[in-house]
């Protein structure tokens, strides 16, 4: 991998001898600081030996925001419908998700080049950053311990059985979403859902109280699912 694919982040090490990654994307317009401090909130024992890397996206215009500058793992484009929120049908922008989904590549090799196997990384993110979890994992060619989506969507949809990788044909898949999100709507979510238990992927769905946003009971399932698939039991 190139060098130049690095992204700058903010990484958190355990104090303990590191045996496990997540690396978790930032939704649109945030940064890799957004969940630094969900961390001590998930209760993972210190056993886990986790090194949390939250890589910042690039800087580029934003197109459904008028082109204002902010960090997004790709454009936007508008929409190809009056539907209302954030959808992985219609225009997207192929050539920057194929970007990001090689910089989030060059992360997982630089883990694995410290030591850490494939499959004990796993991929998280929130909203476009969840979308780019999803996107990313399910093509990579090596066993992950598991992919996260929170309030997200699953883009490029259509190029999923072309592309997807059967290295993670049984990784595990936690989506996660909120019954008031405005944002991505509900039904994009359920959708990319379906779309992945009919490929026959291991993935549980939860919903919740929410916007657009995490709440306190689905923090503490993140943390029970984080230890499932890092095979940690206590």
């Amino acid at each position: 991998m190139s060098a130049d694919l690095i992204l700058p982040a903010v990484e958190m090490s355990s104090s303990i001898p590191v045996t496990a990654s997540v690396i978790w994307m930032h939704g649109l317009g945030a940064d890799g600081y957004d969940f630094v401090d969900i961390i001590p909130e998930l209760q993972l024992p210190r056993t886990l030996g986790v090194r949390f890397i939250f890589p910042h996206a690039p800087q580029r215009p934003v197109t459904i925001n008028g082109g204002y500058v902010m960090r997004a793992w790709y454009d936007l484009l508008l929409p190809a419908t009056d539907a209302p929120g954030i959808s992985g049908s219609g225009n997207e922008d192929n050539a920057g998700i194929y970007a990001s989904e090689r910089a989030i590549d060059a992360l997982i090799a630089r883990e694995i080049n410290k030591g850490i196997p494939a499959c004990r990384i796993v991929l998280a993110g929130f909203s476009q950053g969840g979308a780019i979890a999803l996107h990313t994992g399910l093509r990579y060619p090596q066993r992950l311990a598991g992919m996260l989506g929170l309030s997200t969507y699953l883009p490029l949809t259509s190029r999923l059985h072309a592309e997807r990788h059967a290295a993670n044909a049984d990784t595990p898949v936690l989506m996660l979403h909120g019954y008031d999100d405005a944002v991505i709507a509900m039904e994009e979510a359920q959708s990319a859902y379906a779309a992945l238990k009919e490929c026959g992927y291991p993935i549980e769905w939860r919903a919740y109280p929410m916007a657009h946003s995490l709440c306190p009971q689905e923090i503490y399932d993140i943390g029970a699912w984080l230890r499932r698939v890092l095979a940690v039991s206590n």
